[in-house]
């Protein structure tokens, strides 16, 4: 009996101690620009929807779009490692990321390329506008409210005529450590009046189980309203 109950007493201590484990990794403060960073200098890419059938999917439906709206100008706020832009036809380009190490790395995919700029989200200046803003696979990973929020303000501010998102569009709880999905047009219906949805375009590959096949993300092309006015 004495040793059933030091087995029960040691469980409970074992119990105790994954408690205040679980507890003080939950006060441990996520910090996004921190995990893309990480994730780059680990050998780690922008994700499987930067490459393959996604990344062309993504590709000829954007590079339609600067075609039919004879878009100048590209400003690309979470441009990641460059793949999917190796698929773009853009006149001209603007790739911003908050990882200092895809951003070097990115400077010198396209170091001989006079028409693609690369800057870290601190170097990025507000008065630096495109004709076309893009977001692509970026709005699930902020998990931080502040950061969403400034996020999707600077990507509106930043923009003369088009915003162009593709990201999923339902609110969740946290999905993983690096995603949490959003229902973003809300926020964009409410606090963005000068904005409306111009085109909403399904994706050909609708997630159904592997991140690697298929996705959540549809592409929702915005214009401002008061552009011809």
């Amino acid at each position: 009996m004495k040793h059933l109950i030091k087995r029960f007493l040691q469980k409970i201590k074992l119990y105790d101690r994954i408690e205040d484990c679980l507890g003080f990794i939950k006060t441990i403060k996520f910090n996004s620009a921190d995990y893309w960073e990480k994730r780059y200098k680990g050998g780690g890419n922008s994700g499987a929807g930067s490459y393959n059938h996604l990344a062309k999917f993504k590709a000829d439906y954007i590079n339609d779009l600067i075609k039919r709206f004879g878009i100048q100008k590209v400003i690309e706020f979470g441009c990641g490692d460059g793949n999917q832009l190796s698929f773009l036809g853009v006149p001209s380009y603007v790739g911003v990321d908050v990882s200092r190490f895809t951003i070097d790395t990115c400077r010198s995919k396209f170091k001989n390329d006079p028409t693609k700029k690369f800057y870290h989200s601190t170097e990025y200046e507000l008065d630096e506008k495109g004709d076309l803003v893009l977001s692509l696979d970026v709005i699930y990973h902020l998990i931080e409210d502040k950061v969403y929020h400034q996020y999707m303000s600077i990507l509106f501010d930043a923009s003369t005529r088009y915003v162009v998102i593709y990201s999923s569009n339902f609110d969740s709880s946290r999905v993983s450590m690096h995603m949490k999905h959003r229902k973003f047009t809300d926020l964009i219906e409410n606090k963005m009046q000068r904005w409306k949805l111009l085109e909403n375009k399904k994706n050909d590959f609708p997630y159904q189980g592997d991140y690697r096949k298929g996705t959540y993300s549809d592409f929702y092309v915005f214009e401002l309203i008061d552009y011809y006015e």
